[in-house]
């Protein structure tokens, strides 16, 4: 009698909802599957990302020879893949946790219909996410598309809830004995899927997500004071381990509880944007590819492809714009403020369609996750279920005094500006830098002609 625990965005052996389930049935089979729908997508081969959770997939290798199993590694469409690794082994049950992106919902019910045709029971749980569609709904049972109220019933529920800290035990000596002959931690996987090793900016594994926690530990009663000063270190740094599930979602929640102060607070709030966003993806799938309000489609940006070209490699002439692109494509990185900066001023200040935008940051993110990404560009470009409104347009000039004032994260990331002195670093003197691009457009301009294509809307 032997059960698989399919492991997707969920990399590690504690608090693991299906793993949990899985052992309590019987013996388990933990298996991962490098999947070929999603690795196909990814044109370059020395992609980040694939390494952080190849790194995770070791450790989790390390920890299951400590009970003499291994894990199971595939390469291929799951959908083949998993009712095979299944009939190999003549299991009975395939666990797993819920994924809530349209693709994995369709991959999901394909597996699922396969293994019933076989004889074989396909268990899904909820583990990423806190609280999922149907159990945060307004007074008449319908789907929260505002932000605030929805927080403030996720966190009425949440106080009243005795399973909210529900800790999912996993009982690691029902783990199936066997040897992999082919292990993640022996075997050069790398060549099989066809990626480059490349050491991720944060290295991936829970011993790592650990250690961050830790170290945000320190910092998080200021966190609503720093987070939006991209010099300090004021983040948590905590959303990639949180995407491939390296802690789990509960873990972060008791640790954002375990103070009152403002820092935690805020940073319980920014759990529950996540939960938000991953349950507007799970009820509107649409607005993967289409904005979540229908009018804004009727925008025609003029999508300059030069323009965008200046903004992907950090060379519009707007310094903060520019060191937070730089940085991103360097690390993988950027603070949620710098986020928001850029998103607007590529699609309010350059004209550039923001779905263009955020295809690169796809590419680009060291922790992308589509429902934040989406819900993000989505908010930017007010086009979201919950956004700000449409003549609203960072202005990135006050944008970069307010949060660089001393242009110490420009000088970092653009060292054409490195010797440029007080105020200046925000408005570059082309004579005393003549290194650094002059700025694309006129931002004054550029926003009365946003404000004129976005006429189209304005009276919805």
């Amino acid at each position: 009698m032997l059960n698989i625990c399919w492991m997707r965005r969920d990399l590690r052996l504690k608090d693991h909802a299906a793993l949990s389930h899985s052992l309590n049935d019987g013996q388990t089979i933990v298996v991962f599957v490098f999947d070929t729908e999603i690795l196909n997508l990814l044109t370059n081969k020395n992609d980040q990302r694939v390494s952080f959770i190849y790194d995770s997939l070791i450790e989790v290798e390390k920890e299951l020879r400590k009970y003499d199993s291994s894990l199971y590694i595939a390469y291929g469409d799951p959908v083949v893949e998993i009712p095979r690794i299944a009939a190999e082994f003549e299991v009975r049950n395939v666990f797993c946790n819920r994924d809530y992106e349209p693709y994995a919902k369709k991959r999901d019910k394909e597996v699922e219909k396969k293994l019933q045709k076989a004889g074989i029971n396909f268990t899904q749980f909820k583990d990423s996410v806190v609280f999922e569609k149907q159990e945060v709904l307004t007074k008449t049972q319908s789907t929260f598309k505002v932000f605030t109220p929805y927080k403030n019933r996720w966190l009425e529920i949440f106080e009243r809830s005795e399973k909210v800290f529900e800790h999912y035990p996993t009982k690691l000596k029902n783990l199936y004995p066997w040897k992999n002959a082919h292990s993640i931690e022996k075997y050069d996987w790398y060549k099989i899927i066809g990626f480059i090793p490349t050491p991720p900016t944060l290295p991936g594994g829970r011993d790592n997500a650990l250690k961050r926690l830790k170290t945000f530990d320190k910092d998080i009663s200021q966190y609503h004071q720093l987070r939006d000063y991209p010099a300090q270190n004021g983040t948590s740094l905590l959303s990639v381990y949180l995407r491939h599930g390296n802690i789990s979602i509960r873990e972060a929640v008791k640790f954002a509880k375990e103070r009152k102060d403002q820092g935690h607070k805020t940073w319980l709030n920014e759990l529950v944007w996540r939960d938000f966003y991953q349950m507007i993806l799970d009820v509107y799938p649409r607005i993967e590819h289409s904005s979540f309000k229908p009018q804004y489609d009727k925008i025609k940006y003029p999508s300059d492809p030069d323009l965008f070209r200046s903004w992907c490699e950090g060379k519009t002439g707007f310094p903060l714009v520019d060191a937070a692109m730089r940085c991103l494509n360097e690390t993988g990185l950027m603070h949620n403020r710098l986020r928001m900066l850029c998103a607007s001023f590529l699609c309010k200040t350059l004209l550039v369609d923001w779905r263009k935008g955020e295809k690169y940051f796809a590419e680009k993110l060291l922790d992308y996750d589509l429902a934040a990404n989406n819900g993000g560009w989505q908010w930017s470009s007010s086009s979201g279920c919950d956004a700000q409104p449409y003549f609203r347009i960072f202005n990135p000039y006050t944008q970069s005094e307010k949060f660089d004032p001393d242009g110490e994260f420009i000088k970092q990331w653009i060292p054409e500006l490195r010797n440029s002195e007080g105020k200046e670093i925000h408005h570059p003197n082309p004579l005393l830098s003549a290194d650094y691009p002059l700025p694309v457009v006129n931002y004054e301009t550029s926003r009365f002609k946003c404000l004129k294509i976005y006429e189209v809307v304005k009276s919805k």
